[in-house]
């Protein structure tokens, strides 16, 4: 059975302090966070609402506007990916595989972001066999809304390490199967 997608949408009237916004907003029904309320496109397998899909791309332009931030940017997808696993189709199945497996091996192995996406890639191999992970009940507490707000390059790189790291906690009844999954030679490779 499909989830039930229901976006809790709110007034900035209805929420109090709003110094510092100025627009309605709608909690996405995938990650949890907080984002405009607005109409426009999502990915196609990755569940959001148009907000958070809208966020996230902000997010990216800053990443690939500027060296300095995009020492993250993998973390950045994965993190997001994991947090909007889609259904049970084949290529949401091997989305979410695939992005949970360069997580392990950032955080769990300490690859370079290079060494991890080859790793990821390699394993990219065998996503035919990767099954359905049921998604936890909880993505964790940070979301692309977070890290939107940091006003600093540091401050950027700091949130998305930790979004990454309670995104790839968020998912740890399944970390045995996801360690399954690295590719054999995926640990031989150089660490950072």
């Amino acid at each position: 059975m499909e989830k039930l997608q229901l976006q809790i949408c709110f007034s900035t009237a209805s929420l109090g302090n709003t110094q510092n916004i100025d627009m309605d907003t709608c909690k996405c029904f995938s990650c949890g966070g907080v984002f405009p309320n607005i109409d426009g496109p999502v990915h196609r397998y990755m569940s959001s609402s148009p907000g958070c899909w809208s966020v996230y791309g902000e997010v990216l332009a800053r990443e690939y506007s500027d060296p300095a931030y995009f020492e993250v940017h993998r973390l950045t997808v994965d993190a997001y990916a994991v947090q909007h696993p889609g259904s049970k189709d084949r290529q949401s199945i091997q989305s979410v595989g695939v992005h949970l497996i360069r997580l392990c091996l950032f955080l769990e192995h300490g690859l370079t972001a290079e060494n991890a996406n080859d790793a990821m890639l390699e394993a990219g191999k065998e996503k035919h066999s990767f099954i359905y992970l049921e998604p936890p009940s909880s993505f964790g507490s940070i979301t692309a809304a977070d890290v939107y707000r940091a006003k600093s390059v540091e401050e950027h790189k700091a949130i998305v390490k930790e979004w990454a790291r309670t995104a790839w906690e968020a998912w740890s009844i399944h970390h045995n199967i996801i360690r399954e999954w690295l590719p054999n030679n995926a640990l031989h490779r150089t660490s950072r």
